[in-house]
């Protein structure tokens, strides 16, 4: 049994023996053909390497590469810091030099900025455009009521102003005395004779205390050169309260086929409800008021403006029989029939200080004040609750010396614009032409 057990671990050392050759033989053979190639080093490392000796010790050369990178890392940092205190003073020059030689602190998107914000706010106005302003005057009340206007327009403004008065005789002698007294740059004064243009609508019934002349509005189309383009068109209760041209820029507001720019009526007049049996003329809503007016005339003429307007007078006062507001009425029954027409004004470019008046709704501070509208028969004694401010403003320039308001405007030529003079005959006579510095 025992000898049994001796062969079989002979033969089994016998079998592994001849397995654990082979074995070898193929793990010799594939070390043999395996080529380890060598690390590529620095110049200092090669250094390290042949100081070292090929029998140097492993471990040592370990410790030199390590200690070699840490050098290189730390060469790195040092070498890099310089470069950008280097190009951070440059750029402080550099932003030095932008600052002396641009006058600004700011950078360049900055001042882009900035730019891009003056180009939005730049005027729409320019400096130089000739604002054209017609105002129909007729009798000595009329008269000193437009001299209050004139002055506060003066006051403000910044732009050659061209006047077109629709006048009597006795307003055209006090107004040219006044002009001529004054003297005032760049301002012209044209006037127009208001006798020749009655018969264009005395043929309507009007109960407002303006007359004949509260009609006049009517005809400016035919009244004024026919060469003016547009125009701002006043009643002589007005006060303004800043410059006129901005009134003026928002004629480059209007769309399509708008050629009347209108304030809202700010009283329930056109809604019929200020007392029993109140029949109004037809209004859209609550009407416009015609206090403040910018006309497009060239626009006006192609629409047959003078024709349009007379045929709605005519039809409305079959059963109206008269009106109440004079031309009001009228702007309001074409614009009823017409909506398109309209160009609605903001509020404060006509402050209502009538009766029943709902204008303390288009303001909440001194500043949104743009034109006041004493436009009750009451006048200065009307009741508001603002009354005595709006008061104090009007007498400011009821007692301002308009010997005052002579200064040039500079980088402007004294004369007005040429291509809007008055021609010798605009369906009734020009008047001579008043010109300041004359």
């Amino acid at each position: 049994m025992l000898g049994m057990c001796r062969g079989r671990r002979k033969f089994l050392l016998a079998s592994l023996g001849l397995l654990f050759i082979p074995a070898l033989t193929w793990l010799y053979l594939s070390v043999g053909s395996f080529q380890v190639k060598p690390l590529a080093l620095s110049s200092l490392e090669l250094q390290s390497v042949s100081q070292l000796g090929e029998g140097g010790d492993r471990q040592a050369l370990e410790r030199r590469v390590r200690a070699m990178e840490e050098e290189n890392r730390a060469l790195r940092r040092e070498l890099s810091q310089p470069s950008h205190r280097l190009s951070g003073s440059g750029n402080r020059r550099n932003h030095s030099r932008n600052h002396s030689e641009e006058g600004t602190g700011d950078s360049e998107g900055q001042r882009v900025g900035a730019n891009a914000s003056d180009c939005i706010h730049q005027p729409v106005v320019d400096k130089c455009e000739t604002i054209h302003v017609a105002i129909v005057c007729a009798g000595y009340n009329a008269s000193r009521d437009v001299v209050t206007l004139v002055k506060s327009v003066l006051f403000h403004r910044r732009n050659p102003l061209y006047f077109h008065f629709i006048t009597d005789s006795i307003a055209q002698q006090i107004l040219s005395s006044l002009f001529h007294t004054w003297m005032v740059p760049a301002v012209r004064v044209d006037f127009y004779d208001a006798d020749e243009l009655k018969s264009e609508v005395s043929w309507i019934p009007n109960k407002h205390y303006s007359g004949i002349y509260g009609l006049m509005k009517l005809v400016l189309t035919k009244a004024l050169p026919s060469d003016l383009q547009r125009v701002i068109v006043l009643d002589t209760d007005i006060t303004f309260a800043t410059d006129i041209a901005e009134l003026w820029a928002v004629f480059h507001k209007f769309k399509g086929q708008q050629v009347l720019g209108l304030v809202e009526n700010q009283s329930d007049w056109y809604l019929g409800n200020l007392w029993k049996n109140h029949r109004p003329w037809p209004a859209l809503g609550r009407g416009f008021n015609t206090g403040v007016i910018l006309l497009l005339l060239d626009r006006l003429r192609k629409l047959r403006w003078e024709q349009m307007w007379r045929l709605t007078a005519e039809r409305e006062l079959m059963g109206m029989l008269s009106t109440s507001l004079a031309d009001q009425d009228i702007f309001n029954a074409v614009i009823k029939q017409n909506p398109f027409l309209v160009h609605q004004l903001p509020c404060f470019w006509n402050v209502q200080l009538s009766d029943h008046t709902r204008s303390e709704k288009c303001y909440k501070d001194v500043s949104d004040l743009k034109v006041i509208h004493w436009n009750s028969p009451k006048k200065l004694r009307v009741k508001n609750k603002h009354v005595e401010f709006f008061r104090n403003l009007y007498l400011t320039f009821l007692e301002y010396d308009g010997n005052l308001l002579r200064r040039e405007l500079f980088g402007c030529l004294s004369e007005a614009d040429h291509n809007s003079e008055n021609a010798p005959d605009v369906g009734g006579t020009a008047v001579s032409a008043l010109r300041s510095g004359l």
